[in-house]
């Protein structure tokens, strides 16, 4: 479907759609940065303010090739509403959890590998650092292995993380999604859950990490949430 996808669309959504797309154009520039993904895996989306659309990275381009010109835009359910190229092949899941998550504004999927082995083992990381209490509240939670293609995936994560603080789950033999209230926080959570697996595993060489105290745990989100930088 081409341009011509957005016609119906008000002018204020169409700006809307040409704003997001230069900004989750310009956070997957951050996913190979940050060494969280390789050749063409991995995806960012926003959801938009004005309409029940999402802008998503299109399937099976590189990185280097990404512009947001070649962002594509769908609906809730997953449908192309406008762009040149298929959109992402985890497009069922991000509308999954847009559909079922009314407060979050952006995810990101990666195969970043230290999180990844974590997936692999099906094992949630300990919360045994400051900051995986800062960001994630607690553990950072395993999903059920789910298959590629439909809504099982989408579900799998907002099941988990509905009973969790953590904006990251890690599905099981499959890797790291994280959510946000915009693309940006996603983007930010798929950073540090990457170096918390990566810090918690060579932990693990030297010993058996201590875990912090449930009190501590709430008592550091609660200031880092509503106290810190505001």
């Amino acid at each position: 479907m081409t341009a011509a996808g957005l016609s119906t669309y008000s002018a204020d959504v169409q700006a809307e759609v040409a704003q997001v797309r230069e900004v989750v154009s310009a956070l997957h520039a951050e996913l190979p940065r940050w060494e969280l993904v390789v050749w063409t895996a991995g995806n960012v989306s926003q959801r938009l303010k004005s309409a029940d659309l999402f802008v998503i990275k299109p399937s099976g381009v590189t990185y280097d090739e990404l512009t947001a010109e070649s962002m594509v835009v769908c609906d809730l359910d997953g449908n192309l509403v406008d762009g040149t190229r298929n959109p992402s092949s985890d497009t069922a899941a991000h509308a999954y959890v847009y559909r079922n998550m009314d407060h979050v504004g952006g995810v990101v999927h990666t195969h970043s590998t230290y999180a990844t082995a974590w997936a692999a083992r099906a094992e949630p990381v300990p919360c045994v650092l400051t900051m995986m209490a800062d960001e994630f509240g607690g553990d950072v939670p395993v999903g059920p292995f789910a298959l590629i293609g439909d809504d099982s995936i989408g579900k799998g994560i907002v099941d988990t993380l509905s009973t969790s603080r953590s904006p990251a789950v890690l599905m099981r033999n499959h890797g790291p999604f994280t959510i946000g209230k915009d693309a940006k926080s996603a983007v930010k959570a798929a950073v540090m859950v990457e170096e918390v697996a990566r810090t918690v595993h060579i932990s693990r060489q030297l010993g058996e990490p201590l875990r912090i105290p449930q009190e501590q745990i709430d008592s550091l989100y609660d200031r880092y949430q509503n106290v810190y930088g505001k």
